[in-house]
């Protein structure tokens, strides 16, 4: 068993939005994404892999294959890994996103930011 305190994984900057690994193993890949008002996760895809993303806190706009949809505390998505995916912070306060891909597409979407 491994335990991480999730709350020291949640951290902001004002320069761009961050990405904290929590656990990776050969199969999956679970991690944080932390962002400030207007900051943003460019459109992307994880090919071979499904996206499991919780809202933990604050509220965006995530964006698949061009449709937007709004999100906030406590919303769970899934998306396809064809899909093209990304995420805005559209509200006023940080926002901090609960990240699990079903497998890892390539070792930079394994990388802290």
């Amino acid at each position: 068993m491994e335990k991480i305190a999730l709350k020291e994984r949640i951290e902001y900057s004002n320069e761009k939005f961050t990405k904290r690994i929590l656990f990776k193993d050969q199969q999956s890949l679970v991690f944080v994404l932390n962002f400030m008002p207007g900051q943003q996760l460019p459109a992307h895809r994880h090919p071979g892999a499904v996206v499991y993303l919780t809202v933990l806190q604050g509220e965006g706009v995530v964006t698949t294959d061009g449709q937007d949809t709004a999100v906030s505390e406590g919303d769970v998505v899934r998306c396809e890994g064809d899909e093209v995916f990304s995420f805005s912070c559209t509200g006023t306060k940080p926002t901090s996103l609960y990240v699990l891909l079903s497998s890892i597409p390539d070792e930079r979407y394994a990388q802290e930011v």
